[in-house]
């Protein structure tokens, strides 16, 4: 037995020994990865919960419907209330944090009516070297996180994808759009509606990788993976892309030369606070003891 399925039948076995679960699905590769993990070893003691509100990328919603569907995993959607609190509105560092949050006090809300007793989130090993403000939701709502705790990486993950069939292999990250304004910069639907659009129409130009990140003075900065960069200059590309993006509203277009960088924007945030917010090295395995009732 090869080190990956090691790791998933690790990873099968860390989920039988749970009581009934929901997974925090948005439709990404590990989210999805570990609802197929929940469904295979749990079966219908396994559902799937989707949360929506305006910082949700166009089309996610119902990539999570396809994607549940396929799986064959019960599917939840709710409406989530981040937007309701001025500490997310205003987008410190710690925004994140407050969306999480969210998520998972109404995920416990919905535990009866679902049957379920505890909530796992994607997290993979490859996110504690990264910023995660939303790990103290997680340790404060005694959410697991299973592709952590069994050591996947984010590769391990889109093998697992792979191997298990499942389209989102090789989908790019699709973080939720509020990420993509400058911590500081007031989150509000309307700026949140100008990133989508953009994004979309880079997207349908040929760079299923990028980002428009927000900056104050409505400036985009458009990210996209180095070895892009020449074609977005292209005269009439790049021409294109400017004046559909001043339609929506940005004023300045910039093209950052460092190419797409994951969670660019982290480099405002103060070396102390990122560091105090990384994932721990290990989580311990959650005991029946620690899981609230249903």
């Amino acid at each position: 037995m090869n080190d990956l399925s090691a790791k998933r039948e690790r990873l099968l076995a860390r989920i039988r020994d749970l009581p009934p679960c929901a997974v925090a699905f948005s439709a990404g590769v590990d989210s999805t990865v570990l609802a197929k993990a929940a469904v295979l070893a749990l079966g219908d003691r396994a559902v799937a919960v989707t949360g929506v509100s305006p910082s949700l990328p166009a089309g996610e919603l119902e990539l999570a419907r396809q994607l549940a569907q396929q799986i064959g995993i019960r599917h939840e959607i709710l409406e989530t209330s981040e937007f309701e609190n001025p500490e997310y509105l205003k987008n410190g560092p710690d925004r994140c944090y407050h969306c999480r949050s969210d998520l998972y006090r109404q995920i416990e809300v919905l535990i009866p009516r679902l049957k379920v007793q505890v909530i796992l989130n994607g997290a993979n090993a490859d996110d504690r070297n990264d910023y995660r403000p939303g790990t103290q939701a997680a340790e404060e709502h005694r959410v697991i996180s299973p592709l952590a705790e069994c050591g996947i990486t984010k590769s391990e993950v889109r093998q697992l994808a792979a191997e298990w069939d499942l389209p989102i292999w090789d989908k790019p990250a699709m973080p939720c759009l509020a990420s993509r304004i400058a911590y500081g910069v007031e989150v509000d639907p309307e700026r949140l509606q100008r990133i989508d659009r953009a994004e979309r129409f880079l997207r349908q130009h040929g760079f299923p990788t990028v980002r428009v990140r927000y900056h104050a003075g409505d400036v985009a900065r458009l990210e996209v993976p180095a070895e892009q960069l020449n074609r977005l200059c292209e005269p009439e590309l790049r021409e294109a892309v400017a004046a559909y993006c001043k339609e929506l509203g940005f004023r300045f277009i910039t093209l950052d030369l460092e190419g797409f960088r994951s969670g660019s924007l982290n480099v405002l945030v103060p070396l102390e606070v990122r560091n105090a917010r990384k994932m721990p090295a290990e989580q311990p395995a959650a005991t029946a003891e620690d899981t609230p009732p249903a």
